[in-house]
């Protein structure tokens, strides 16, 4: 028995062995190519000037700093990771890239009118080098992944950005079909669109760190928390005003969470869907809109929700013992706080 105890022990000695060698081989591998890696990109025949053709409607929309919530929640999460400086800069840097990139994409899609007080990119360059901006942006950070030299790395990459598609997919349907989800439906689905990103950073810094403990639940009431509370400031926050259109989800046509209770809690008055359904600029239409949430009772029940989940997380967090970053990330994006 001890000699199985010893062979074993052999056994998983080697292996970790044989996966420090292949990551050493790695990174020298991608240290030795410089310009050109196995896959057959050489970044010497991408001119400077390319690039800033390529870039300009990605560096329109990066050159207004939005809140920079992903990059302060890594910060955070490194509280618990305790990984290289470079290496969160790296991570945070990709995470950064590709949400500037989905903007681009997601102000298409919606057919948005201001991005972070700026008209929206594709307003400014058109819609087709708008888009391969925010594509070639996604392979740009699809090669910084790589360039981590981890095995997994790119398996993480595939993994959350297949679920931000899913979640903005689904979001994209409930619009275009005129379908109300259940709330149900809904947190499912900003768990996969807006936990997306937060998933991928975490995950690739958990690569690189002795702490493989369990955040899934903490990232998704994470994602739940900040997307309703984005939802609830879009229609009730004056200082959105500023940096987005009046109500913009009603603009949309989106099923935001305040929407999708006033419609579900009164399923015989069609006043809110009808509004939804004419994706109206009429700013005194969309003021009837709002007045009827609050006759319904829904800013209040939204506030309720955003206060359980902020409980939730505050537990979630000392669970893990406990990270003042983070608590200060989320006091400053509290309701009472705007």
């Amino acid at each position: 028995m001890g000699t199985r105890m010893k062979e074993n022990t052999e056994m998983g000695d080697n292996s970790q062995l044989s996966l420090n060698h292949k990551l050493a081989a790695l990174k020298e591998k991608s240290s030795n190519q410089n310009n050109e890696n196995k896959y057959g990109y050489n970044s010497s025949t991408n001119s400077p000037s390319t690039d800033k053709i390529l870039l300009e409607p990605y560096n329109y929309i990066s050159q207004i700093p939005g809140k920079q919530f992903r990059t302060r929640l890594t910060q955070a999460f490194n509280h618990w990771l305790n990984i290289p400086d470079t290496l969160l800069h790296n991570i945070s840097e990709i995470t950064q890239m590709l949400h500037n990139a989905s903007l681009l994409i997601d102000d298409i899609e919606d057919n948005s009118k201001l991005r972070r007080g700026i008209p929206v990119a594709h307003s400014m360059f058109g819609v087709p080098i708008t888009l391969n901006s925010a594509n070639y942006v996604y392979f740009l950070g699809l090669k910084k992944v790589l360039d981590l030299g981890h095995p997994d790395a790119i398996t993480v990459f595939t993994e959350q950005m297949l679920e931000l598609h899913r979640g903005q997919g689904m979001d994209i349907y409930w619009r275009d079909a005129v379908h109300c989800p259940t709330e149900e439906e809904y947190k499912a689905m900003v768990i996969r669109k807006t936990g997306g990103l937060f998933g991928m950073a975490i995950r690739l810094m958990q690569l690189f760190s002795s702490n493989q403990s369990d955040f899934k639940n903490l990232l998704e009431l994470l994602g739940l928390y900040f997307q309703i509370r984005d939802d609830y400031c879009n229609m009730k926050d004056k200082s959105y005003e500023k940096s987005k259109t009046y109500c913009e989800d009603l603009s949309e046509g989106k099923f935001s969470f305040p929407l999708i209770h006033a419609i579900q809690t009164n399923p015989d008055d069609n006043q809110v869907l009808n509004i939804i359904r004419q994706r109206t600029d009429d700013l005194d239409l969309k003021k009837y809109c709002v007045d009827l949430l609050e006759q319904r009772g829904t800013f209040d029940y939204v506030k309720t929700v955003l206060v359980d989940y902020e409980e939730k997380i505050f537990k979630e967090i000392e669970s893990f013992g406990g990270n003042s970053n983070l608590v200060a990330l989320l006091n400053d994006f509290k309701i009472d706080q705007r």
